[in-house]
């Protein structure tokens, strides 16, 4: 009988294997913590109690008890705990109190996806099972059935949502949902951490916009957040929610012992140092848990990564028939394919998943055993997020690092303290952003007039009133600014992304049976869904026949090739306004407002297995122009270089700082765009541009304007300590232009070092 090796006996076999061997570079255990327990608090509801007792739980952990206190005394709080810390209960059991105590005591939990909200429920209701009382909760999200609505209204203790939904489908009708709001109680905001950047920018517009009309009804509720570890959780509660917290950070929840493994995949080209790719890698590792029978977790960092490795590891099942022990699991699939995926999790049908950060949330997929990751999540956080998706509920956990090409990749796997050991970053959101602020001003007039004296959360806003009043949409009376115009502005304002409209992929292989099979934010169907390009879904090749633009519509057909397309993307800079600028030496630092045109250009045919450039084709798309906030570095060209010699090492300065800037302003790559140019168009000067991603900045380059030379330092001696010969991915990056231009990308850190002196 086959005779399952524990995860010890596992690692000890790779570390006796001469393959894995030469690949494991350092490997550590960190070792299990025992549970802090107390008792029940005495004022706890008995029926709470009873029915704590039938699920087995005769006593709190330390941070739940204390959780059930602060929310007893009527005090927001947060509570920062790791991934099955029980940190539910921080919500539910006050809640449940209070329901308990007073039937006409409601409550409102928003979770940051509907997945996680349907999750929630199904624990929720298990709990008020036992209690056998009348608590009546629901979710309330696209898919609630319109007949289901109206009761939910009306009747619904606890009411389970998204902030898009509050945003678009709750606010704006709040006249349907008195009964929520006259008697509303607490306010749950679960997974914290997630509330970042642009989305949690537009989230905290929604709590303000949320209390306005509590405050509008009568109540006050209590604001109840809870967040997986991050530097400033009490900073970003109390900004999202504009209300005083109270930090709740002891943990006494067990956890086992977390076993950490980092590969480096072994050189191909020592000269270039180019490595073995990292997907590959990680198909080789994830053959080996599948084949142990380890329950496994693989986090890339794309969509595309995601869907090839997929389609590599689906390999080993191709023989069984109606096999799905091998899944995908990322945004743009429909949501019932995700609960699918979720229970096949859940009750051991699937082995192997391999996701995007969809999986970092705390959706309840199971006890998994192992988790890999393909390169640097990107933070320390998410990091720590999707370690803790493995070895849940005292187990032992077998946590792989795999790391790629990059520089940042190849800092950690050279130094493993850097994520073991560093604090989480903080995460920041900025909800002064103008252009988020006058989007949900417009929604907050729609749903409740604003007097010629009210403020809106702590924002002055009577001038911008009167902006609005002069773009027609509000009218002022003797009084009052009242919406006037026939738009209705939340349908117009997307919380995650710049534009409202996804793309829709639609599967036409069989004519008379098409079908929805997933969408795409806009930006990225830019580079994934133009014409010819190769869709991968589930492992299942598609090629786009055609993108409707207009219509946001992507019409695909099934193919089998032995290939992937990735596209170039080009980005052009104008600055519009300089807002300050410092000297740095000889060089300038500035930052101010710039105008970005990105433009898709070319695509590529990337064969499968060894990633050879197999072909090649244009993209033709319109462009799609933002304004946003940068800051920019110009110096004078060197005497002795000329323009062509400057800009094949400008581009692995670039690659070289792009690398580094997210350490020092805790933000994640994809939040920012490193752009150098031999000439800016308003200076003629080389110049270094960094650029917040999201139309009207987040404040992402405000910060790096005064860390300028911390980016320069670090990047130089990045560069010049790694042990390539000529310039290699892991240092100045993999563009042709970069190759071979190491000496001249270190001489023209130096000339950027003196002249900064």
């Amino acid at each position: 009988m086959f005779q399952k090796k524990t995860v010890v006996e596992l690692i000890e076999q790779w570390k006796n294997d001469p393959e894995m061997k030469e690949r494991i570079v350092y490997s550590r255990t960190l070792p299990e913590k025992d549970a802090i327990y107390v008792p029940f608090p005495s004022t706890m509801h008995p029926k709470l109690i009873e029915g704590l007792h039938k699920r087995s739980i005769h006593q709190l952990y330390s941070h739940q008890a204390e959780a059930f206190e602060l929310a007893s005394q009527r005090k927001s709080f947060t509570a920062i705990t790791p991934t099955a810390s029980g940190k539910s209960f921080c919500y539910h059991l006050p809640v449940l109190h209070e329901i308990l105590e007073n039937p006409t005591a409601r409550a409102l939990y928003l979770f940051p996806t509907k997945a996680l909200a349907q999750d929630q429920k199904s624990d929720l209701h298990a709990l008020i099972e036992e209690i056998g009382e009348e608590v009546f909760s629901y979710t309330y999200d696209g898919d609630t059935a319109p007949a289901v609505r109206t009761k939910i209204r009306k009747a619904g203790h606890i009411v389970l949502t998204n902030p898009d939904m509050l945003h678009s489908g709750i606010l704006p009708h709040h006249t349907k949902w008195v009964s929520l709001f006259e008697n509303l109680s607490y306010i749950v905001i679960d997974e914290l951490h997630t509330y970042k950047g642009v989305f949690g920018s537009h989230v905290s517009h929604v709590i303000r916009r949320l209390k306005r009309i509590c405050a509008y009804y009568g109540s006050n509720p209590t604001i109840i957040c809870t967040s997986a570890t991050i530097a400033n959780p009490k900073e970003l509660a109390e900004q999202l929610t504009n209300t005083e917290q109270v930090l709740i950070e002891r943990n006494g929840a067990p956890s086992g012992n977390k076993h950490f493994l980092f590969l480096n995949p072994p050189l191909t080209h020592p000269a270039f140092g180019i490595r073995r790719s990292a997907i590959l890698e990680v198909r080789d590792v994830a053959e080996k848990l599948y084949k142990e029978n380890v329950q496994t977790i693989i986090f890339a960092k794309s969509r595309v990564r995601v869907e090839m490795l997929v389609t590599y590891l689906k390999e080993m099942t191709k023989k069984k028939l109606f096999d799905e022990s091998i899944r995908g699991y990322r945004g743009g699939y429909l949501p019932s394919e995700r609960r699918v995926i979720e229970k096949g999790l859940r009750t051991g049908d699937i082995k192997t998943v391999v996701s995007t950060n969809a999986l970092e949330l705390g959706i309840d997929i199971g006890q998994l055993q192992a988790c890999v990751m393909t390169g640097y999540p990107g933070t320390i956080a998410s990091a720590w997020q999707q370690a803790g998706r493995a070895g849940r509920r005292q187990e032992d956990a077998l946590i792989i690092y795999v790391a790629g090409n990059s520089a940042i990749d190849q800092y950690v796997i050279e130094n493993p303290s850097y994520l073991l050991n560093q604090s989480p970053e903080e995460a920041r959101i900025q909800p002064d952003n103008l252009f988020i602020l006058m989007d949900h001003l417009k929604c907050a007039s729609f749903e409740l007039p604003f007097s010629l004296t009210d403020t809106y959360g702590e924002f002055e806003i009577q001038e911008l009133l009167t902006y609005l009043e002069d773009q027609g949409v509000l009218v002022k009376t003797s009084s009052s600014w009242h919406w006037m115009s026939d738009r209705f502005p939340a349908h117009d304002v997307s919380l995650r992304s710049a534009t409202q409209e996804n793309v829709v992929i639609i599967d036409q292989t069989i004519p008379a049976e098409t079908k929805v099979i997933g969408e795409m934010d806009t930006y990225s169907a830019m580079t994934l869904l133009h014409d010819e390009a190769i869709y991968m879904h589930q492992g299942t090749q598609f090629q786009v026949e055609y993108l409707d633009w207009e219509e946001k519509k992507a019409f695909v057909r099934e193919v089998d090739v032995d290939y992937y397309t990735d596209a170039n993307l080009a980005l052009e800079l104008k600055v519009m306004a300089e807002d300050k600028s410092r000297p740095i030496g000889q060089m300038s630092a500035h930052f101010g407002d710039i105008s970005v045109v990105q433009l898709p250009t070319i695509f590529k045919k990337i064969r499968f297995e060894t990633h050879d450039n197999i072909g090649s084709g244009p993209i033709s798309l319109p462009p799609m122009e933002k304004h946003t906030s940068a800051t920019w570095l110009s110096f004078e060209k060197p005497d002795d270089w000329n323009d062509s010699m400057l800009s094949d090492a400008l581009i692995g300065v670039g690659t070289a700082i792009s690398a580094f800037v997210p350490m020092f302003v805790q933000c994640d790559r994809s939040d920012i765009h490193v752009v150098p140019q031999v000439k800016a168009v308003h200076s003629e000067l080389p110049t270094i541009f960094i650029s917040d991603s999201y139309p009207g900045g987040i404040g992402i380059s405000d910060r790096i304007y005064d860390k300028w030379e911390e980016v320069i330092e670090k990047a130089t001696s990045h560069v010049e300590q790694c042990s390539c010969e000529w310039g290699c991915p892991a240092c100045i990056g993999a563009q042709e232009a970069a190759v071979g231009m190491k000496d001249e990308v270190i001489s023209l850190f130096h000339k950027l070092a003196k002249i900064s002196r």
